[in-house]
C-alpha cells in the first residue's frame, strides 16, 4: 500500500511497504500486517501472498462482499484488470484494531472513479481476522465548502501519552453533540481554528453549527445513534457510528485530531447502509 507523506499533492508517490509510524508499544507489528496484506491485495495483486495474511474465518462487514477470505481474493484479478490504485494517507492502531485512511482510484467496482475510504481491521495472531469499511466519492478540494481536501491535512502522530485523554474527549463530543444534540456545549470540544474536511461543512465552530442549522431548516435530520468502534493513537481518534441522514440508515466514520485538549481537525466518510448485504455480519 502506498504511504503518502504529509500534505502531498494528488500526484501519487511511489509504492512504499513501510508504515508511517514508528514502533510504539508494539503497534507497528499490527500496522505492518495490515500494510503487507493491502500491498498484496491492491498493489502487487498477489492473491497467494494475501491468502497467507488472511485468517481462515475472515469476517467481512462490507455489504457488497461475502464473508470469508475467498470472495476477497477473488476480487484481486478484477481489480488488477481495472488498474485499481490504493494509497494510504494515515494509519493508526489501538490494541488489535488498525485504521487506514485511503484514496482509491479507478474504483468504479466500488461505486466511483475516485473514493475516500476508512478501512478498519482486527488483527489476530498476525493475520487479518475482521474488516469494516466506509467509502465515499471524492469531491475535489475546489468544490468543498471549506476549500480543503477530503483527505489531506496533518498526518503526524504525536502525544502518545495523551491517547486515553484524547479518546475520552472525542467520545464525549460524539455523545454530547452528535448523539444528544447539545449544541450549546460545542465550544467545550472544538478549537476556534477547527479545520473541516467534510466537503459540505465550512471551517470553524460557526461553520459546523451553520451546516447543522441549514440541514435542520431544510427538514433534513442528521442523527448519530450509537458508536460501535473507536480507535485512538496519540493525537488522532477514530470513531465508527451508526445513525441516519435524511431518514436513511447511515454509517458515519469520523477521524479527529486533538491539540491542547480540543478537537482541531476532522475528516469523515459518510455512506448509506444498504438494506441488503452480501454477508450476514452487518455493517458494524
Amino acid at each position: 500500500m502506498k504511504i503518502l507523506p504529509l500534505a502531498l499533492a494528488m500526484t501519487i508517490a511511489s509504492v512504499s511497504h513501510t508504515p508511517l509510524a514508528t514502533e510504539h508499544n508494539g503497534i507497528l507489528n499490527n500496522k505492518t500486517v495490515v500494510t503487507q496484506a493491502l500491498n498484496a491485495l491492491f498493489v502487487d495483486f498477489d492473491p497467494e501472498t494475501a491468502r497467507g495474511l488472511l485468517a481462515d474465518g475472515y469476517i467481512q462487514h462490507n455489504p457488497h462482499v461475502p464473508t470469508g477470505p475467498e470472495p476477497l481474493l477473488g476480487l484481486v484479478p478484477v481489480l488488477k484488470e481495472a488498474n485499481f490504485d490504493a494509497s494510504t494517507v494515515r494509519i493508526l492502531s489501538e490494541g488489535n484494531l488498525v485504521v487506514t485512511h485511503n484514496i482509491y482510484q479507478n474504483a468504479q467496482l466500488f461505486g466511483a472513479e475516485k473514493l475516500v475510504a476508512f478501512d478498519v481491521f482486527r488483527v489476530e495472531n498476525g493475520k487479518l481476522a475482521e474488516h469494516w469499511d466506509n467509502l465515499q466519492a471524492l469531491v475535489p478540494a475546489a468544490e468543498t465548502a471549506s476549500g480543503n481536501s477530503m483527505i489531506y491535512g496533518a498526518t503526524e502522530i504525536i502525544d502518545f501519552d495523551k491517547t486515553a485523554e484524547n479518546k475520552t474527549l472525542v467520545l464525549q463530543f460524539v455523545q454530547d453533540i452528535l448523539i444528544d444534540g447539545k449544541g450549546e456545549t460545542i465550544a467545550d470540544y472544538l478549537a476556534p481554528e477547527y479545520t473541516q474536511h467534510n466537503p459540505q461543512v465550512p471551517n470553524g465552530l460557526d461553520g459546523l453549527l451553520g451546516a447543522l442549522s441549514a440541514l435542520a431548516d431544510a427538514g433534513i435530520e442528521m442523527k448519530y445513534h450509537k458508536t460501535h468502534l473507536s480507535v485512538a493513537e496519540g493525537n488522532f481518534v477514530f470513531t465508527a457510528s451508526e445513525g441516519s441522514f435524511g431518514g436513511t440508515d447511515t454509517a458515519f466514520y469520523d477521524l479527529f485530531r486533538v491539540q491542547d485538549g480540543k478537537i482541531i481537525e476532522h475528516w469523515d466518510v459518510v455512506s448509506e447502509i444498504p438494506a441488503e448485504s452480501a454477508n450476514a455480519n452487518g455493517k458494524f
